[in-house]
């Protein structure tokens, strides 16, 4: 039988969600779980992979169990061996031939700032601190140039080893905390540390250090070079995987709407 699993994590104290020999990761806790309920080694598979220190609000993962046990007794079942800072949420018995990673059809991250005169050390790990001003306008204006299909080789890692990095982002909005800003972006895809790279390239354009109106130029150029700054891992989370068509279209329009009446 294979199962979809709905997770949260916070990525404060992880070297990231996939397995590494010798550090402490989301998927090597999940295994170890697993491995001690089936007497065997238990592969799971993510829709995503998380960096180190990156948060998930919700997460999805699938793995094939020969053990015969009801759907409503596997959520309590991993969440007994998980450590605190891993949850499960819903535990789902899908088709063998699901896989989540190529069957979802985007996904959602947000990355939170915070501002002030001082850094808050409750924030420490939640949200990442910017106290610099910043002009909302200018913001605003230059992540609309990312919306719609563009290769983002500008604005991702050296260290990607994916050649086609042409992805769709759909919607690329910046919303008002009390204490900062909230970058939300949703994309068919993303390219290894493309929304960290994006929001230090925004936030260096509402600082007044970067000129917004060369953004179309910059990806053009197609060259990692030009976008130095990577914003620090402690202000993203993955919030929502998107397994079917219907509820990314779904929360698109519920986000436009919302933005329509502020």
């Amino acid at each position: 039988m294979r199962y979809l699993v709905k997770v949260s994590y916070n990525g404060g104290r992880f070297h990231g969600f996939q397995y590494q020999k010798d550090t402490r990761t989301v998927q090597g806790e999940i295994e170890q779980v697993l491995r001690r309920m089936h007497k065997e080694f238990i592969r799971i598979h993510p829709a995503s992979r998380t960096d180190a220190g990156v948060h998930a609000i919700e997460q999805y993962f699938h793995f094939d169990s020969h053990i015969g046990i009801p759907e409503d007794k596997w959520k309590f079942a991993l969440n007994s061996g998980l450590p605190k800072d891993i949850l499960v949420r819903e535990v789902t018995e899908i088709s063998d031939e699901y896989h989540v990673r190529y069957h979802s059809k985007g996904k959602a991250y947000r990355y939170r700032i915070y501002q002030g005169e001082d850094r808050n050390p409750f924030q420490d790990g939640l949200k990442s601190f910017y106290p610099y001003v910043l002009d909302e306008r200018l913001m605003r204006k230059t992540m609309q140039h990312f919306v719609g299909t563009h290769d983002f080789t500008s604005f991702s890692s050296a260290k990607s080893e994916i050649e086609n990095k042409v992805r769709h982002i759909h919607r690329f909005d910046l919303i008002r905390t009390e204490d900062g800003y909230d970058f939300v972006i949703i994309g068919s895809g993303f390219l290894y540390n493309m929304v960290r790279i994006l929001v230090a390239y925004v936030l260096e354009v509402g600082q007044g250090r970067w000129d917004g109106t060369k953004t179309t130029e910059i990806l053009g150029a197609r060259d990692r070079k030009l976008v130095p700054k990577t914003a620090p891992a402690e202000g993203l989370y993955l919030e929502r995987v998107f397994l079917d068509e219907k509820a990314l279209q779904e929360t698109l329009l519920e986000m436009k709407n919302n933005l329509e009446k502020h």
